[in-house]
């Protein structure tokens, strides 16, 4: 789930409480935006 969204549902007054917080539990997140930087390289190098 979005940070933001989490960081609403708990009632934090900004996401950094949030991502201070919890910021260790979402390692996969990492991985995701590195994959997604990695495509978005890749087509703008080969386009």
């Amino acid at each position: 789930m979005h940070p933001k969204v989490v960081s609403e549902r708990l009632g934090h007054a900004s996401i950094g409480i949030t991502l201070d917080a919890y910021g260790h539990v979402m390692p996969s997140m990492q991985e995701e935006a590195a994959e997604k930087i990695d495509a978005g390289m890749r087509a703008a190098l080969t386009g």
